[in-house]
């Protein structure tokens, strides 16, 4: 492995490893659950701005649903199952109706989708509640061969921002435009300046009648038009139950990666018997849209990290600055320094081991980290910071001055990626 490989970023920087213990799943370090939060959290309030009601829905379920939805017919070579009659208890205590009913057939959830469609049939719903539109974080387990496991890029666990709109039909355009328009400023925020876009037709194993396809497809290809894409074809590629949109980014081996999506789905609905009131008093079957902005969080994250080359924006980045003392006198300066950075909403740590300020800011590049603040003896009299940025330029501010200036660079920069036709392949 290169020194840009994510697998090699996350060793250096301390932020995940992998063992034979849980084959295609990380442990993640302190460092790297920061960095995985925020980005959780920076999803998450895009899609609490865009209207979305975030839940949680159950990690095994029973064989039942996954039937109901399609999945253990389509999918079930994919799916982590449990097996085998539930034993009595001991104690001769009954569980009641929801033991009679555990036929302990059961399965880690690849997905989240049977779950939010239980959510939405929970009780009746009316056409002033659509569009509905819900989101989870769900943690997925998918049973991929060892062979094709490759990092965070492709494991058998992982966290998936799924996101469901329960729409009518004549909102369709208009919600997979938006969501487009959401994906793409996302991805721009977080530094990608191009996207590839492919449209993934019906493949050979699908769920549905050939009409629900016709419209389903036909649908997306209009939406996407209307957001201003102009998806390249990838026939046969589309999910057992829809057409999807695929938003591609490359790793740093140009290898391209499905990362965000939007699909049109005209079959679970039916299969849930899914239905709102309409104006007319009768009920109507919602359209499914399918989404996530970034897919797995894993996988977007080794995308990133190799795309920065392991030198994230300072707003991403797990410790923002480095408050490093230069001599032993100036330990409780370098500390109190800290703890106002802190105070000021950075992510701050500091270092007072007995190394060379050089030692120190070589380190601190290693693992990532923007900014250094040292605190010499003139600093520590003064209160003030001599800051060492990313080029290599050094600055020496007051310490309310120098956390202001840190502070402003925690805004994130806005602009749309341009999508690329080319092929995907």
């Amino acid at each position: 492995m290169d020194a840009y490989d994510h697998r090699t970023i996350g060793q250096r920087q301390d932020l995940f490893l992998f063992h034979p213990d849980s084959p295609g799943a990380a442990f993640w370090l302190p460092r790297g659950l920061t960095l995985f939060r925020e980005l959780e959290g920076f999803v998450r309030a895009h899609m609490r701005a865009a209207g979305y009601a975030e839940i949680r829905t159950p990690q095994v379920l029973n064989r039942s649903l996954w039937e109901t939805s399609g999945h253990w017919e389509a999918f079930a070579s994919g799916m982590f199952r449990i097996a085998g009659d539930k034993a009595p208890r001991a104690d001769g205590i009954s569980g009641g109706d929801e033991e009679a009913t555990d036929s302990r057939d059961l399965a880690l959830k690849p997905m989240s989708c049977p779950g939010h469609m239980r959510v939405f049939g929970a009780r009746v719903r009316s056409h002033r509640d659509l569009p509905l539109r819900l989101a989870e974080f769900g943690l997925c387990h998918r049973d991929e061969p060892s062979g094709a496991l490759l990092g965070l890029l492709r494991g058998r666990a992982f966290t998936q921002d799924d996101a469901h709109v329960f729409c009518a039909p004549d909102q369709v355009a208009g919600e997979v435009t938006r969501v487009c328009g959401l994906i793409l400023r996302v991805l721009g925020e977080l530094g990608f300046d191009e996207v590839v876009v492919g449209l993934s037709t019906r493949p050979a194993m699908r769920v549905g009648t050939e009409a629900d396809w016709n419209q389903a497809e036909g649908l997306l290809a209009a939406a996407a038009a209307a957001a201003g894409l102009d998806p390249i074809l990838q026939p046969g590629e589309g999910a057992f139950y829809g057409p999807k949109l695929e938003f591609i980014l490359s790793d740093r081996m140009g290898r391209r990666w499905q990362c965000g999506t939007v699909q049109i789905d005209m079959n679970l609905p039916g299969r849930f018997e899914s239905a709102y009131v309409g104006p007319d008093g009768d009920r109507h079957r919602p359209v499914l849209i399918h989404h996530a902005v970034l897919g797995s969080l894993e996988r977007f994250l080794a995308i990133l990290l190799e795309h920065h080359k392991g030198q994230l924006p300072f707003w991403l980045a797990p410790d923002q600055v480095l408050v490093a003392a230069i001599g032993p006198d100036q330990e409780r300066a370098a500390w109190e320094v800290t703890e106002r950075l802190i105070a000021a909403g950075l992510r701050a740590t500091v270092d007072t081991r007995a190394e060379s300020l050089a030692r120190k800011v070589a380190d601190s590049v290693s693992l990532g980290i923007p900014v250094v603040a040292a605190v010499g003896a003139r600093e520590a009299v003064d209160g003030t910071v001599t800051l060492r940025w990313p080029d290599g330029a050094k600055e020496v501010l007051y310490l309310e001055a120098a956390a202001a200036r840190l502070r402003a660079l925690t805004q994130r920069a806005t602009h749309r990626p341009r999508p690329r036709r080319e092929t995907a392949a």
